[in-house]
């Protein structure tokens, strides 16, 4: 069947109360951005629901694109129809005939539109009494149907839908404001930047790169796993941070058990500079509670001393298993996984201190000229930017 529209119902955006219409327009605007490459579509934002024109697009191909746009909840192929009850009967019978292998049907009413003449169970009784008089074999099973017709009964129109693709709900990216990730090429980081998008926050990306002791697969690698996320937020840029030689000064100048900590302390400095001078107010990382030594609560303690901006760590109460899972889930595990190490596995020390003192961490890092240090990084960061645009057509091709 060719249907002519979706219609896209909010879940959690429903319940804004006076700033929902920020998270609508978001919403609609993430989804003009998701379908630049369909130009016939057109997008009406209501108060409960959106409606998607398709105007001959593929339904089925809006329809997934669709299903990685946070903040929806579910979308419908749906038919527009007058508000005039053969109208509507007649195409709740296309949609019964036209669907394969249908032995059972029930249908559902909504009338919102309370100036329409019928009631909602006599619009069932009408609807059910004329598809059962105009088809064989088939009966009503108002528990269990092959399908459910639902008939949304509004002011402008009535929309006949048959069936519900689940969205990934949440919350618009960029309604929130926008994050710094720390992203490695390890399973955790990527993880903790889809769960943030997901609570609407845009990101952008910091990735700290030790050539030649980390090499150019290596960086690929991390610009693949921003390729992944940049489809659920339209695009990821990643600033790409020239590590070596502080590094090289914390390995030589450093204790060996707290040069992981340290090394923390000036990921988190550098991410804090960057974040400043992109006007993002927080940082994100993949940390998960007691995974590694450097993310007991001591560790997290005197790393996040060095900086003032909420750090938003949405693993931190998950373990391995669930984190891989969401990975696999999101199509970031593959990546992750590919044996190209990053800056934290090839300096990480044989024996690091799990419960650093943090006076100890302060006295230890007076060796080293921070600030000197610093400058030198930051006027040498190169950034790229992600976009969809790969990913989108890596999809279309499935289709």
């Amino acid at each position: 069947m060719q249907y002519d529209h979706i219609v896209v119902r909010y879940g959690e955006l429903s319940l804004k109360g006076r700033n929902r219409k920020i998270f609508t327009h978001q919403l609609e605007t993430n989804v003009r951005k998701a379908l630049h490459s369909y130009p016939s579509v057109r997008i009406e934002t209501q108060w409960d629901r959106m409606y998607i024109r398709l105007n001959g697009e593929n339904g089925d191909k809006i329809l997934d694109r669709c299903s990685s746009i946070f903040g929806i909840q579910n979308m419908s192929l749906a038919f527009k129809v007058k508000n005039e009850i053969e109208e509507i009967k007649k195409e709740a019978l296309r949609i019964l005939t036209e669907t394969e292998g249908v032995r059972t049907f029930k249908i559902t009413t909504k009338r919102s539109n309370k100036n329409f003449p019928i009631g909602s169970q006599e619009i069932n009784h009408v609807l059910g009494s004329h598809l059962l008089v105009n088809t064989e074999d088939i009966t009503v099973d108002v528990h269990n149907p092959d399908l459910e017709i639902t008939v949304d009964v509004r002011s402008d129109a009535t929309y006949l839908t048959s069936n519900k693709v689940e969205g990934p709900g949440g919350l618009p990216v960029g309604s929130s404001g926008k994050a710094l990730l720390l992203l490695s090429g390890g399973i955790d980081s990527p993880v903790a930047g889809y769960l943030t998008m997901k609570r609407g926050l845009a990101l952008e990306a910091i990735h700290f790169h030790s050539p030649p002791y980390t090499s150019e697969r290596a960086k690929e690698k991390v610009l693949d796993l921003a390729q992944e996320l940049a489809y659920y937020g339209h695009s990821v840029k990643v600033h790409i941070i020239p590590f070596t030689a502080l590094q090289q000064t914390i390995h030589r100048e450093v204790p060996n058990g707290y040069s992981m900590t340290i090394m923390r302390r000036m990921m988190m400095r550098i991410s804090e500079q960057v974040a400043k001078k992109r006007g993002i107010l927080s940082l994100v990382t993949g940390e998960s509670l007691g995974q590694v030594a450097s993310q007991t609560m001591e560790s997290m303690f005197a790393i996040n001393a060095v900086t003032n901006y909420p750090v938003i760590r949405p693993l931190v109460t998950m373990n391995k298993e669930e984190i891989i899972d969401i990975s696999k889930e999101i199509n970031t595990y593959p990546i992750s996984i590919r044996p190209y190490e990053d800056c934290c596995t090839v300096f990480v020390p044989k024996s690091p201190k799990t419960k650093p003192r943090l006076e100890k961490v302060e006295e230890f890092e007076k060796a080293i000229e921070t600030e000197k240090e610093l400058a030198n990084i930051l006027d040498n960061i190169e950034t790229i930017e992600i976009k969809t645009e790969q990913k989108q057509q890596e999809w279309d091709d499935l289709f």
